[in-house]
């Protein structure tokens, strides 16, 4: 049954943040593939950055960013579910500069300061506990301001995987919570949790140039591989492979800082912290679903 309802007065918002947001949100729906800034969407409108965020915010619930990442992941996944178009395709299409950006969609992080760093913990409460994944038993630490740690143990060899993860940060507190590391179990696991709306949280506790390193890894897109040598260049340091081979070998983060997609020289597998046969296998699980 169709029933026509007649409001008895117009509830359209009195005054122009109305018509702010309005014109915000069709400019974001309708030109998402060129990615507009802030300052551009402001300038359009005639308003500074700063009033325009604190409106659209205020009205939207989420900034003008996050409101362009959601739509844009939502014509991302469109096209990479119902058109079966490839990640590369699916990256310039929907206006981002390549699959490094895509990536960028789902974790948002935060590096530890040097004095941090420096402490090895001191101050820091981690919160750890033991989850099923894909690839063996998974230890999840997470701090007040993410997910810190994520390690790999077989049958038998969770506190020996503790330890490894422990001896890292040796000032710290450790709580065992597993209630608390359940969630972000459930959403490192899950591509389907994979989203820009609610990016997954990681907090990075190394020096300046390992954390350098594992940013340079967050950028490698699903289903990909490169070398030591490859994100050497890439953070200006051309001559020092053996040493980012030996910080992504620190890599606290196991999966989601997607230190697998390292190779050598060769293309050869090289090492892996928790096994090469766990690496071959983390290889496998992204190639089907790249």
């Amino acid at each position: 049954m169709n029933i026509a309802t007649t409001l008895p007065t117009d509830i359209t918002p009195d005054g122009t943040d109305y018509d702010t947001v309005r014109n915000v949100i069709e400019m974001l729906t309708e030109e998402y593939r060129e990615q507009p800034s802030l300052e551009a969407i402001a300038k359009r409108l005639k308003q500074s950055p700063t009033q325009l965020q604190k409106v659209f915010t205020r009205w939207a619930g989420l900034s003008p960013k996050a409101f362009l990442q959601a739509v844009t992941l939502d014509h991302a996944k469109r096209l990479l579910r119902q058109e079966d178009m490839p990640l590369l395709e699916t990256s310039i299409e929907i206006g981002l500069s390549g699959p490094s950006r895509l990536h960028d969609l789902f974790v948002t992080h935060e590096a530890m300061s040097p004095g941090e760093w420096k402490a090895r913990g001191a101050g820091l409460t981690i919160r750890y506990g033991y989850h099923p994944s894909p690839f063996g038993t998974a230890l999840v630490m997470i701090t007040d301001r993410g997910l810190a740690g994520l390690a790999f143990a077989d049958g038998g060899g969770e506190h020996e995987s503790f330890e490894d993860m422990a001896h890292r940060w040796p000032n710290a507190t450790y709580v065992e919570d597993s209630a608390a590391t359940a969630r972000y179990a459930a959403r490192i696991f899950d591509p389907e949790r994979w989203c820009a709306g609610e990016p997954l949280r990681i907090f990075l506790i190394g020096s300046d140039f390992q954390i350098r390193v594992w940013q340079a890894l967050l950028k490698i897109p699903l289903g990909r591989a490169t070398t030591y040598s490859t994100i050497a260049g890439e953070i200006g340091q051309p001559t020092a492979s053996r040493a980012v081979g030996a910080a992504v070998g620190r890599n606290p983060i196991s999966f989601v800082v997607p230190c697998h997609r390292a190779l050598g020289k060769s293309g050869d597998l090289t090492g892996y912290h928790w096994g090469l046969t766990r690496k071959r296998a983390i290889l496998g699980w992204e190639a089907g679903k790249a």
